[in-house]
């Protein structure tokens, strides 16, 4: 997800009876062209200019919020709720995410302006920020979901974690509970606004590839060709958990022995699966990690069995260790401008939301050098508080975190190439000129019309166009994702 950019004066412009905000879709957006047919399809360009009064009552300001929403949900729509627009849409919006993420955008730029006191129309803003956040407020109690806390859950080793994490710099405005149908999460412990930070960690806690390169394992796993700084950090974390005198003992202590995620399932869940695309996933998934494993071991124990123990490094936790990172890690840009992976303890314990709570959190803050959990949307007290782990089908949630979310999962779908040679170019139809196309569950559409029956416009105007008798070449294939050893979430 992308950052907000901080508010310059191309963002707002006075004139004398009040000011604008300035929408821009840029170049650089890996959708440009798309999402430009889109705007100019509902009469807007990539820069729009939104004029607000010194005058304007609560009606107008509404009004011109609802203009910017059109154009900002637009702006932040991704490749799924794009290519599925024209049925999302009939809720009156994208998805939460993109409702959320529009909304915070929106909402960050006027409180630069704010705080900057750049402007002498504050009213103006003030009236505006307002508006912004009763909308928010309305939408949350909209996605609301309601948690069951499980009073019998002690949680003893997560509070020794957050108190040694308190000890160490952590500023924390959740506790630890248990929650029923999805375990160990983040509770609320007081009334959370928008802005408000729920959960702050310093650097000097977080598990990165730094703590490899001080160790002696670096002497030997960085001249490894092809070697990835996450697998490094995994290999390391597999000894470290061992080490009684480690700085991270608390951490390591309050990890599960063993992750349900879809690499571990036994044999039932395996029969139980048979003949499904999820099985053919988490076969694939377990095959790469085996063939991960038998490339380093058990040579490496071999050729340095003091820095690489043989009881440490069996493929029993070896796949343990996957599952850690596949669930728990975070991809982090830090203060250097370096996109790292890590593991941060306490906010392993943030379960996932189709309705997050946290959109933004994938960025090392330079004042503080903290990584911060900043509130999209506001959380009450009591109420568990979630983040979103990325955009990814419940199947891939189930293969690399061992659950399936709550609610419809607008991600559920099967990418396919279509190979009809040259006739996959439409210069006359730019929404229809995609690379690939996708198909997921009809009961996700809301259009069941007969000539429809809930598939997506783009496919159904790519087979329309290629139904010329000519084309009798046409073939379909799944196009299953090349797999790699780690794919945490990433939000920044």
């Amino acid at each position: 997800m992308a950052d907000v950019e901080a508010c310059s004066s191309r963002d707002s412009l006075e004139n004398g009876d009040g000011c604008s905000l300035v929408l821009e879709l840029t170049e650089d957006d890996p959708l440009f062209h798309k999402k430009k047919k889109l705007l100019n399809d509902k009469g807007f360009g990539v820069k729009e200019q939104i004029h607000l009064q010194s005058s304007m009552c609560p009606d107008s300001i509404s009004n011109s919020l609802e203009t910017m929403l059109r154009i900002g949900r637009i702006i932040h729509v991704d490749e799924v709720e794009l290519y599925f627009g024209e049925f999302d849409t009939q809720m009156g919006f994208y998805s939460p995410r993109n409702e959320l993420e529009t909304l915070n955008s929106i909402l960050a730029r006027v409180n630069t302006l704010l705080s900057h006191q750049m402007h002498k129309k504050m009213n103006v803003w003030q009236g505006l920020q307002a508006a912004i956040i009763l909308k928010i407020q309305e939408f949350g109690n909209q996605i609301k979901e309601v948690a069951r806390i499980d009073k019998n859950y002690t949680c003893e080793k997560e509070k020794c974690l957050v108190q040694w994490g308190e000890s160490n710099g952590v500023k924390t405005k959740l506790e630890i509970a248990y929650v029923g149908g999805a375990g160990r999460g983040a509770v609320a412990m007081e009334d959370l606004r928008v802005g408000d930070i729920a959960l702050e960690i310093p650097v000097s806690i977080i598990l990165s590839e730094d703590l490899v390169h001080k160790s002696d394992m670096y002497n030997v796993l960085g001249k490894i060709e092809g070697m990835s700084s996450e697998t490094m950090l995994l290999l390391w974390s597999m000894k470290e958990k061992h080490n009684c005198g480690s700085k991270f003992k608390n951490y390591f202590d309050s990890l599960p022995k063993e992750f349900h995620t879809g690499l571990s399932f036994g044999v039932d869940a395996i029969m139980a699966l048979e003949g499904t695309l999820l099985l053919e996933e988490i076969m694939q998934a377990k095959e790469h990690l085996r063939t991960q494993y038998d490339e380093l071991f058990p040579r490496l124990c071999n050729d340095y069995p003091d820095i690489f123990p043989p009881k440490f490094y069996t493929w029993e936790q070896f796949l343990w260790a996957c599952e850690l990172f596949y669930s728990n890690s975070m991809k982090i840009i830090f203060a250097d401008g370096k996109l790292r992976t890590c593991l941060i303890p306490i906010a392993g314990f943030l379960n996932h939301s189709l309705n997050p709570h946290i959109v933004h959190y994938g960025r090392v803050d330079s004042a503080t050098n903290s990584l911060k959990f900043p509130l999209s949307r506001p959380c009450n007290i009591g109420e568990q508080c979630c983040l979103s782990y990325g955009n990814f089908s419940t199947s891939h949630l189930i293969t690399f975190y061992g659950f399936s979310p709550q609610g419809d999962n607008r991600y559920d779908v099967i990418p396919i190439d279509i190979d009809v040679g040259q006739a996959d170019c439409f210069e006359d139809c730019p929404m229809s000129n995609w690379t690939t196309h996708m198909v997921r569950g009809t009961w996700l559409s809301k259009n069941h019309n007969i000539f429809n029956y809930g598939l997506p416009s783009p496919l159904l105007d790519y087979l329309r166009r290629v139904r010329n008798p000519m084309h009798n070449n046409l073939t379909w294939k799944l196009n299953w994702k090349s797999w790699k050893i780690f794919n945490p979430p990433s939000a920044t």
